[in-house]
């Protein structure tokens, strides 16, 4: 069986020979000395975000996106080995001339601490025939006495080109590995994408999940040796349009799905974010932690790997192991906001790996007791017998309403909303009112990218208080809760600085899903960079709960999410950072529409931050 491993991202395949595909030679220098066994007793090193990558000439490796990771399986082997999908690993190897740029062909590092890792190079000195494009998001599995290493192929030689799911056998986990020469899933028909391989074994059983957006998630039952699947015993895992990087660990008698979410790669504004559901068998139906699933058009997921305010923004398509001592951790990749990008080349965004702890709190996993994405030295993981961890897990603060502003607060109880509401380019009076206790409002044909030269929506606002404060609505919408496609019609909060500089948490229609979004829409920023970035949070409901805190943490304002689906049980998403201003204020918007659904309003509380 496997060690608990990462999602993959893009394959694709064609039916060949066996192709024997050279692992890259070893780097000179870099060949393994004997590791003496620790003194009984001995606390493992601490480690420091992003994980220590070395490479031959003593150089950090800058990016290492969609890692796995698994424990040598061959007896005397006590090294850890992780692989990386299929990007540059220096500012010098990515060029602005174009077709120059180097991407390796899943790199492979080693590590007997699993803290300090030394590049033993790529897994394929050349590309399968079958594969013209990228080697993305490997997943390494130990079946049988021997090595598989999963990967997708995001083009192909295969009829239309379209993305498979392809593998490598090795005795050694650094190679040389054999490509089967055969998808082990092939093309969709309708070119949906084929990404992401995970392979699972229970009882027996070897299991492969795959899929992304485009599509959803799926499962098939393997043959023994793992080499090839079953079209006919196909299952859905979770709907288009949510999820990718799939991640299936057990636990406590619970298989546990882990699904990346949202843009992997869009710079300083990434939102990508990991959430997780969990069945009692392999094959689903998997369920959140409020009972949803993530087959459902209100589609399920809690949160667990979310950005919180620090330099990791992107932090996403994990993986999940346990150490000697018991312990679970995750390494994934993040996007460092300050640095996001290769030198050479303003959008090609720079993922390295992290590493921190996984949890367990009432039968769910959570990052770092709470905490988020570390960014200061942490107590390391247990990689050799005799070791242990200084590892403790901490909560973090609770972040809660404490005294509401009464002043800043409408229960819509009267005709029209409060006095303290004014209108930004106020609507036709004929597409809002107050009536019943709700603000009811039609969905705008409109947005707020004044980039884009789209018409700009109004927005209802007052005025945010000084310091921390937290701002919470109820809202309901007429979109049908299954369906496709009313695209982006929205309704929600936002913390609005102007109409370039915001933060926005929303119930939205997103082609066969509704999701809450928290965006952050910035304005000016450097040539390249994205105006507009996006995480998601937790479930929408009939009626749902969004709440954003705002708290000042040294000189910036971090921004958090939350959304519940009765008022009682929050999910937390992922933060933003923003500077919107001395004078932000507090808006509502209903848009992205045309006129056909409404956004109801039950009331807007306003509260200092409760300590």
């Amino acid at each position: 069986m496997k060690t608990r491993r990462i999602a993959a991202l893009s394959i694709a395949f064609l039916v060949f020979g066996s192709v024997t595909v050279p692992s890259a030679v070893l780097a000179e220098g870099i060949r393994p000395s004997p590791t003496p066994s620790p003194t009984p007793g001995e606390v493992a090193p601490n480690y420091k975000n992003p994980l220590d990558l070395r490479l031959p000439g003593g150089e950090q490796a800058v990016s290492c996106a969609d890692p796995d990771v698994i424990r040598g399986q061959e007896p005397g082997d006590i090294n850890w080995y992780l692989y990386c999908t299929s990007d540059p690993l220096t500012e010098d190897e990515v060029s602005e001339v174009p077709g120059a740029t180097v991407f390796h062909n899943i790199p492979t590092f080693r590590s007997t601490d699993l803290v300090h890792w030394t590049y033993v190079g790529d897994a394929f000195a050349t590309k399968p025939a079958w594969v013209t494009g990228g080697m993305w998001a490997p997943d390494i599995a130990y079946v049988d006495g021997q090595y598989l290493l999963y990967y997708a192929a995001s083009e192909t030689t295969l009829p239309g080109g379209a993305s498979a799911v392809g593998v490598a056998t090795s005795d050694n986990p650094t190679g040389p590995w054999t490509d089967s020469g055969t998808p082990v899933v092939e093309p969709a028909s309708g070119g949906q994408w084929r990404f992401d391989p995970e392979f699972l074994s229970v009882g027996g059983t070897n299991y492969l999940y795959f899929g992304s957006y485009f599509g959803g998630i799926f499962v098939r039952e393997l043959s023994d040796n793992g080499l090839t699947s079953d079209p006919a015993t196909e299952q859905a895992i979770a709907i288009s349009n949510r999820y990718e990087g799939t991640e299936i660990i057990e636990h406590d008698g619970w298989f546990y799905f882990f699904g990346s979410a949202t843009n992997c790669c869009d710079g300083p504004l990434t939102g990508y974010s990991v959430f997780a559901a969990r069945s009692e068998s392999p094959l689903g139906p998997f369920l959140d932690e409020h009972g949803v699933s993530i087959l459902e058009g209100r589609v399920g997921g809690t949160p667990v790997i979310t950005q919180n305010g620090n330099r990791w923004v992107g932090t996403g398509h994990n993986t999940v192991f346990t150490d000697v001592s018991g312990q679970d951790w995750t390494i994934y990749h993040a996007v460092d906001q300050y640095d996001p990008y290769f030198v050479n080349d303003v959008g090609l965004t720079k993922r390295p790996a992290l590493l921190d702890p996984i949890d367990w709190v009432n039968g769910w996993p959570v990052l770092r007791g709470g905490k988020g994405p570390s960014d200061e030295p942490m107590p390391g993981p247990v990689a050799q017998p005799g070791q242990v961890t200084a590892y403790q897990p901490e909560s973090p603060e609770d972040q809660e309403p404490g005294r509401r502003y009464a002043k800043l607060s409408d229960q819509f109880g009267g005709k029209k909303p409060d006095n303290q509401w004014t209108w930004v380019r106020p609507p036709d009076p004929s597409t809002y009112a107050v009536r019943h206790g709700e603000l009811t409002w039609q969905m705008q044909n409109a947005d707020l990218h004044p980039e884009s030269g789209t018409p700009l929506a109004s927005v209802l606002t007052e005025p945010a208080p000084q310091g921390d404060f937290v701002v919470e609505t109820k809202v309901s919408t007429t979109i049908p809760a299954e369906g496709c496609c009313q695209n982006y019609v929205q309704g929600g909060i936002l913390i609005y600085g102007d109409d370039g500089n915001y933060v926005k948490l929303v119930v939205v229609s997103i082609w066969e899903t509704r999701q809450t979004e928290f965006g952050k829409e910035v304005t000016p920023v450097p040539e390249g960079y994205p105006n507009y970035g996006n995480t998601v949070v937790g479930p929408v409901g009939d009626e749902t709960y969004l709440r954003i805190v705002r708290q000042q943490v040294g000189d910036t304002d971090v921004y958090t999410p939350y959304t519940s689906p009765d008022g009682k049980n929050w999910d937390r998403g992922g933060a933003w950072t923003h500077d919107l201003g001395d004078q932000p204020r507090i808006g509502l918007v209903s848009m992205g529409g045309s006129g056909d659904f409404e956004t109801s309003f039950d009331y807007v509380r306003v509260s200092a931050l409760k300590r």
